[in-house]
């Protein structure tokens, strides 16, 4: 190789002739030399390539001659343009494409196997380049490269070409070191050299029928593609060695070649009759589809997420429960728009397949996880038996129990030295079992806001009876009926019945539900104001607990004002919020936009949630209605971390479409003609990331310097009307209060919880926990420790939401922490007393 990459005797004299003027003199030179001298040539003039017209004749005649190359000269001269070793920096490579990449090409061409990553990546910057200067040589080349791209490569068996699994990322070299016999296997290098040539998100059914035959015919080809899958689906992100030398360097699961292959094995994977196919193609789908760091729209790798939900979206209707399943665990992970947008196609596309909604596929394919209709499942361990459950309103529990009948908590010494594997088993149910609770309780959550309504039958089996759904079900409140009319429903605690079942209601009678009835889940918005305090006292009467808010929802219909503006809502709107935080609600709650800062949107974005459709509805039939959610940017924070410090609220505005209307149908709605139910739910999440989000919920927020440009805002916040949620929670003090010790120390005025302690009085503020103390009204900041004795005695009362440390919790525990103000130590908070007196 050296001599063929050393000096040419005679070359640079051809080439100085050719600059003097002397037309021919280069090309003369060459054709005298023989075909090694020529590929020696080819390499010099390649290093002239920066200095286009001495090197441009040469190459371009060279490049359509026949000289014999080799594979490693070709990878040589491909190295010489891409990579670590490349001998052209960014901009000269630009300068000098269409000079240097065609012999390069024309080299690959003439061998048998040749640099399939580096080609890849000549044909993005050809088709990048292109905007600089749009010829026809761009597209030819572009052409070139395609055809060597799509041509398969030699196959030996026993040995993997170099460009499958190849060594530019982290996945290509685990795979390859950790399956090394199965991939040496018999017509495995021909099925997976096949999947690598699939370039796009969709395959062909030419290209799944050849895959098809070849997974067929290679030894152990099932397990091929399950550890493959496997493989991607466990693999972190990280960065992968990119040979653009214009790439950004981000994060991802694979390189580009190793991208295709895995784009490939999906497409083959349901080939296989296998119970193991659509949930691992579900949790490539969610590993690839989940955003960088773990949240955010842009994800780990879009290609192989869009594929994987495509691939759910093509399953035959035998399997549409499965791929519903999988599919419907996707949207509380994966946010970025063109998978999501990719998900609801899939979903709809598989059910209309079947026959059938999403919703009710999803509701046949909840696994039942082993649990036997107590919602339980032993495992013996030894002299020991675990036991795996689930509670009301969806708790998992494992308990253990001993020879002796003696329930323990933990797992004994005994079991986890000598049943450690079968211990690690037992451990791993109980998360998919917690996993699997949080989406029910994520799907019957939307159903709520949604309306839907199940047959008598469906509901008893799918919700009432279920081993894991059921426990989330029956505490909540459902409504039985079949009119439209609301007097025609009756709201009751779903309770078994001999072999039926009964809705129980707040006063304690029952109604039977029928083989012919309908039932929904209850929202406040459609009872009365008595009969929804009836409902909340009944819960707090029993120390219910519920999965999810829902006797205590908060509700929003209509105002005078937004009669007024008639097409927006200004309800949430001028509210300072911290923006990475707020992000991550809006996410988690379903809503999706670009980001504000110097990367992404700007000074202004909007976020844009489809709210859900009745379960029971078809897909092509109905109204389909969405928010929208505009933001404007405050504070843009340092240009080098890219996103938005603050940003502020803005309108909220509704648009609605027909079911069988295609994406681009969306149109604005008057806020009187959207569904009062699309209204309340929307707006609740609006009224939930001000309230979580806001600068008035820091407490020491006036404490940071130069943030206190906004302290009239933070006392504003800090210190006014109740919204909607500090409302509910007024009520529910007013019920709670009266059952504690505090009862005769503390009072409800309009905005605040007056508490009398021993040295003074303090007013806690129902909306935000902020406290002042009488008569000075002096701010008083008082984080509370909830390990202390006041979040102890906090503890003890019953909460019917927010216990887990929400503001109810926060509230109450100021309050007790306040009534025993002469037993506080806190140096921080008794300096402030003194100070406030």
């Amino acid at each position: 190789m050296v001599g063929i990459t050393g000096p040419v005797s005679g070359l640079d004299e051809a080439v100085a002739r050719e600059r003097a003027g002397r037309a021919g003199a280069l090309t003369e030179f060459l054709d005298g030399l023989d075909a090694a001298g020529r590929r020696s040539a080819a390499f010099a003039l390649q290093r002239h390539g920066t200095h286009r017209e001495s090197a441009e004749r040469g190459l371009a005649h060279l490049a359509g001659q026949r000289l014999g190359w080799t594979a490693a000269e070709c990878d040589l001269m491909l190295a010489r343009l891409l990579g670590r070793d490349a001998e052209f920096a960014p901009h000269e490579l630009r300068e000098a494409f269409l000079v240097v990449v065609p012999i390069a090409v024309s080299v690959a061409e003439q061998v048998e196997d040749y640099d399939r990553p580096r080609l890849r990546t000549l044909r993005l910057l050809a088709e990048s380049y292109r905007w600089y200067a749009d010829t026809g040589e761009y597209k030819e080349i572009r052409g070139r490269i395609d055809a060597l791209l799509t041509r398969e490569a030699p196959v030996v068996d026993g040995l993997l070409p170099r460009h499958l699994l190849d060594g530019l990322d982290d996945y290509g070299p685990a795979m390859r070191d950790a399956h090394g016999e199965l991939l040496s296997g018999p017509g495995v290098a021909a099925f997976l050299g096949h999947c690598a040539l699939l370039g796009k998100p969709r395959a062909t059914r030419v290209w799944r029928k050849r895959a098809a035959e070849l997974l067929a015919g290679a030894e152990r080809g099932a397990e091929v593609v399950r550890r493959l899958l496997e493989g991607i689906a466990a693999q972190p992100e990280h960065r992968v060695h990119d040979l653009n030398p214009y790439g950004m360097g981000l994060a991802s699961l694979a390189g580009d070649g190793n991208t295709s292959l895995v784009r490939g094995l999906l497409w083959a994977a349901p080939e296989l009759r296998e119970e193991w196919v659509v949930p691992l193609i579900g949790a490539v789908a969610l590993n690839a589809g989940t955003g960088l760091g773990g949240s955010g729209g842009m994800c780990r790798s879009q290609p192989i997420a869009t594929a994987a939900v495509a691939v759910l979206g093509e399953l035959p209707a035998d399997r549409a429960e499965e791929a519903v399943a999988e599919l419907g665990r996707l949207p509380r992970r994966v946010v970025n728009r063109t998978v999501v947008k990719g998900i609801v196609r899939a979903r709809e596309a598989v059910s209309a397949r079947a026959g059938m909604t999403a919703s009710m596929l999803r509701e046949r394919a909840v696994p039942a996880l082993g649990l036997d209709g107590r919602g339980a499942r032993e495992v013996a361990l030894g002299a020991y038996t675990a036991e795996l459950a689930v509670r009301e309103p969806g708790t998992a529990l494992l308990s253990f129990r001993g020879p002796e009948g003696r329930l323990l908590k933990t797992a004994p010494k005994e079991v986890r030295e000598a049943r450690a594997e079968e211990l690690k088993e037992v451990r791993a149910g109980l998360r998919k079992l917690s996993g699997l609770l949080a989406e029910e309780r994520g799907r019957l959550e939307e159903h709520l806001a949604a309306g839907t309504t199940w047959p008598a039958e469906d509901w008893q089996r799918y919700y009432a009876e279920h081993p894991v759904t059921g426990a989330v079900a029956r505490a909540l409140v459902w409504e039985v009926g079949g009119g439209d009319d609301r007097a025609g429903w009756t709201a009751g605690l779903p309770e078994r019945v001999g072999g039926g079942w009964a809705l129980a209601a707040a006063d304690g009678t029952a109604r039977r539900v029928a083989a012919d009835d309908r039932l929904r889940l209850w929202h406040p918005l459609r009872a009365g104001d008595e009969e929804v305090a009836e409902w909340r006292a009944a819960l707090l009467d029993r120390e219910g607990r519920q999965p999810f808010k829902q006797v205590f929802r908060e509700v929003y219909p209509l105002t005078p004002a937004e009669r007024e503006t008639a097409s927006y809502s200004n309800r949430f709107a001028g509210h300072v919020l911290r923006y990475g935080q707020a992000r991550a609600l809006m996410t988690g709650r379903g809503w999706a936009g670009r980001h504000l800062g110097y990367f992404s949107e700007g000074d202004s974005t909007e976020l844009v949630k489809e709210l859900p459709a009745p379960g029971e509805l078809p897909a092509a039939e109905g109204t389909r209605w969405r928010a929208r959610f505009f933001l404007d940017l405050v504070d843009p924070g340092a240009y080098s971390e890219g996103t938005a410090v603050l940003c502020a609220t803005d309108q909220v505005r509704f648009e609605r479409k027909a079911g069988s209307a295609g994406p681009r149908a969306w149109e604005a709605a008057p806020l009187e003609e959207v569904p009062a139910l699309v209204l309340s739910e929307a707006l609740r999440d609006v009224d939930l990331f001000v309230g979580v989000a806001s600068v008035g919920a820091d407490p020491d927020w006036r404490d940071r310097g130069a943030d206190r440009a906004y302290g009239d805002y933070w006392m504003r916040w800090g210190f006014g009307e109740l919204g909607e949620g500090a409302r509910v929670r007024r009520e529910t003090l007013a019920r709670l209060l009266p059952r504690t010790r505090l009862a005769d120390r503390v009072e409800l005025t309009d905005r605040f919880l007056r508490v009398r302690g021993e040295l003074g009085a303090y007013r806690i503020h129902l909306g935000s926990g902020n406290v002042l103390m009488e008569p000075s009204d002096a701010y008083l900041c008082v984080v509370v420790d909830r390990s202390r004795e006041a979040g102890r005695a906090a503890g003890k009362v019953f909460l019917p939401f927010e216990e887990d440390g929400g503001m109810l919790s926060v509230i109450l525990s100021k309050a007790f922490l306040l009534a025993a103000d002469d037993r506080i130590t806190d140096p921080s908070i008794t300096a402030q007393l003194r100070r406030g007196r």
